[in-house]
């Protein structure tokens, strides 16, 4: 959102645009699946569009975030265009990443985005490092790792829970439970509770509600503010419903692990409708209107951009800049 454009709402109205635009965004993007602009499916974050907007709300524009495979949210609430960001999805070269990140490792460090990451988990000693980084530079950042349900038993995120609480780190660990680690519900995969993980290190947890974009950006606030000024890490758990597929594949596929009922009353509470509801009907038509107008004008921006030439696939992976063998290009 453009600095002119902020001003006009207030803090609930630019939670509710941030939250509107990544469902839409995600809408739109289950369409190019679809007609196969986007190869091999992305995992929606519909139904979560709470957590990333009041997290990377309560944040400074300079604190850092790392994310999972289920990223899109968290790197648009952080401010990617949604230009660039749909480019990179349909593998073009203005992409964020230049078409090389995908779903799944997009990143903007400009912005603090230091990427989303397919392995489970793998954020949180990125998001630790970073924060071990800032406190010896003396800077008062503070790092997000968001994750599923479904990492808390990941040993890397345990050692990572281990160093921050040593070493007193700025940095918040989001757990985002949805109930499923893919198919898995939560009750089968984990002993204890989420927020247990991280008391057992000494570290502040809470468990908060995960659809109510407001009260995650207070919680945020209190404890990033608490981690700013030396007090160390924190953990929060914010509960949420998971609305569409685990990944995009299982629109083809018609795997069923939940029942229609429980799918109808997790969408019963639903964190847009939740939003919307505090402010007048009137601007929420407005910042709808808009939203479409961005994510159209992000369509046709990614659509007519161009895929990259296979002659630079090895760009940027090797510091000798190694090339392919001569005759390889575009046109092979």
């Amino acid at each position: 959102m453009t600095d002119a454009m902020s001003e006009q709402y207030s803090t609930g109205e630019r939670l509710y645009r941030t939250m509107r635009l990544i469902r839409r965004f995600e809408e739109y993007c289950i369409k190019l699946v679809r007609s196969g602009e986007i190869a091999g499916g992305i995992h929606p974050y519909i139904g979560q569009e709470a957590i990333a907007a009041g997290v990377c709300a309560a944040l400074h524009p300079d604190d850092y975030i790392t994310s999972t495979h289920r990223g899109h949210g968290h790197v648009l609430a952080k401010g990617a265009e949604p230009a660039a960001m749909m480019a990179e999805l349909t593998g073009r070269v203005t992409g964020l990443n230049k078409g090389r990140g995908g779903s799944m490792h997009a990143a903007d460090v400009s912005l603090g985005i230091l990427g989303a990451n397919g392995i489970v988990g793998a954020g949180a000693p990125i998001a630790t490092g970073a924060a071990w980084a800032s406190k010896r530079a003396g800077d008062d950042r503070v790092a997000v790792s968001f994750f599923g349900d479904g990492a808390v038993s990941q040993g890397v995120v345990l050692e990572s829970f281990n160093l921050a609480a040593l070493w007193r780190l700025p940095v918040l660990f989001v757990c985002e439970n949805n109930g499923y680690a893919a198919t898995l519900t939560v009750d089968n995969a984990v002993a204890g509770t989420v927020v247990g993980r991280a008391a057992a290190f000494g570290i502040p947890s809470v468990r908060i509600d995960g659809t109510d974009a407001e009260a995650v950006m207070a919680a945020t606030r209190e404890h990033a503010d608490r981690a700013r000024s030396g007090g160390g890490p924190a953990l929060l758990e914010c509960t949420a419903y998971r609305f569409d597929a685990h990944h995009t594949w299982e629109h083809r596929s018609f795997v069923r692990y939940r029942t229609q009922e429980e799918v109808a009353e997790g969408r019963s509470r639903d964190p847009l409708l939740i939003q919307a509801e505090r402010f007048p009907s009137e601007v929420r038509d407005r910042i709808d209107r808009e939203v479409e107008d961005v994510l159209e004008s992000a369509r046709e921006f990614a659509l007519a951009s161009p895929k990259p030439d296979p002659a630079d696939a090895l760009d940027h992976l090797y510091a000798t800049g190694l090339r392919p063998r001569a005759g390889v290009s575009a046109r092979a």
